[in-house]
C-alpha cells in the first residue's frame, strides 16, 4: 500500500534558523504517528508543509500522492486539522461553527457531529469566545473530525489543557484509528501522552530527525540500568550501546540502545555490576538522545 505521507530530503529556513534539516520518512495508513521534540524542534514547520501552508525550500512532500502546494484542495478536503492556537471564529456559536464548517465538506456526517457534541459536553448555543481553553480545543476537534477525514493532523492539541480535556482528545485519537483506520499525525512536547497513543515515533532535535521507530521497537531496543562499580568513577567510561549516563562515584544510571544481552556483557566487561534494569519512558529516551555526551554528572 502506498504510504499516505512521503517526505523526502525536506529542509526549511526561517532567515538564518534552519527549522528542518534534510528530513526524510514515510507514514503508512492507519497509524498514530507521534512527532516529539522540544519547542522549536521543527514539528510545527513539518505540519505546515503537510497542510501546504509552506512550500519546501528543499526536498519534496506528498500527501495522498499529491504535493499539497500544487493541489491544496485535493489534500485539504481529505484531512482534519487542529492547531495549538485553536484558531476559531470567536464570534460564532458552536452550532454556527458546525454549520459553517459543514458547507466546505460534502461528506460531513451530521449524526457523528451530534455524537461528538454530546461526548465533548459542548453547549451548541455557547459562543466560541466564552469557551474555556479545553472547550475550544474540543470544538476544534469536533469540526476537524465530523467529515470523517482520512488523515488527522494535531499540532500540540493538549497544550495548556486540563486533565479531562486531554483525556477526551486522546480517547478520540485512539478510537479514530482503532475503529476507522484513520491516520493520525500527533505533535506534542508532552511525551507521556504521545507514548500512550503513538504507534510510531519521530524524534526531532534542532530540526533534525534523531530517531524514527515503531513504539514497540523503541521499547525493545532501549534499556535503563542502574549500575555499580567497585571503585568510584570521575566520569562514566565509554561503553558501546550506552547513550547517556548520569551519576557520580560508584553508582550510575545509564540509558542504553541495542540488544540487551550485548549491552549487559559490555557493562560487565567494564567492571559494572547491574543493580536494576527497566524499560525507559519515552521522556527518558528523548533526554538521553539530546543531552549530549555520556558521562554527564547529575
Amino acid at each position: 500500500m502506498e504510504p499516505q505521507i512521503i517526505i523526502e530530503g525536506l529542509s526549511h529556513r526561517y532567515g538564518r534558523k534552519l527549522a528542518l534539516d534534510n528530513v526524510s520518512f514515510e507514514i503508512p495508513q492507519g497509524r498514530v504517528f507521534g512527532l516529539v521534540g522540544e519547542n522549536g524542534a521543527g514539528k510545527t514547520t513539518l505540519i505546515k508543509h503537510l497542510l501546504g501552508a509552506l512550500c519546501p525550500a528543499q526536498g519534496k512532500v506528498t500527501v495522498f500522492g499529491v504535493e499539497p502546494t500544487r493541489n491544496p484542495a485535493a489534500v485539504l478536503s481529505r484531512l482534519g486539522y487542529l492547531s495549538e492556537d485553536r484558531d476559531l471564529p470567536q464570534w460564532m456559536r458552536v452550532r454556527e461553527l458546525m454549520r459553517y464548517t459543514q458547507a466546505f465538506y460534502p461528506q460531513w456526517d451530521s449524526a457523528y457531529a451530534e455524537e461528538l457534541l454530546e461526548q465533548f459536553r459542548l453547549d451548541p448555543d455557547a459562543k466560541i469566545r466564552t469557551l474555556s481553553r479545553g472547550g475550544k480545543a474540543r470544538a476544534g476537534l469536533l469540526v476537524a473530525l465530523a467529515h470523517r477525514p482520512e488523515l488527522l493532523l494535531l499540532d500540540e492539541p493538549s497544550s495548556g489543557l486540563d486533565t479531562v480535556s486531554r483525556h477526551d482528545i486522546l480517547g478520540v485519537i485512539v478510537r479514530s484509528v482503532a475503529e476507522e483506520g484513520r491516520t493520525v499525525v500527533f505533535s506534542s512536547h508532552l511525551l507521556d501522552e504521545v507514548e500512550r497513543v503513538a504507534d510510531d515515533i519521530a524524534l526531532f532535535h534542532h530540526g533534525r530527525l534523531q530517531l524514527l521507530a515503531p513504539m514497540d521497537e523503541l521499547r525493545a531496543t532501549h534499556q535503563r540500568m542502574v549500575v555499580s562499580f567497585s571503585e568510584a568513577k570521575a566520569s562514566f567510561p565509554q561503553i558501546p550501546g550506552v547513550l547517556h549516563a548520569t551519576g557520580e562515584g560508584r553508582e550510575w544510571a545509564v540509558v542504553c540502545h541495542g540488544a540487551p544481552e550485548i549491552t549487559r556483557r559490555a557493562l560487565e566487561a567494564a567492571g559494572a555490576r547491574i543493580v536494576e534494569e527497566s524499560v525507559p519512558s519515552l521522556d527518558t529516551v528523548f533526554m538521553a538522545r539530546v543531552s549530549g555526551e555520556v558521562g554527564a554528572v547529575a
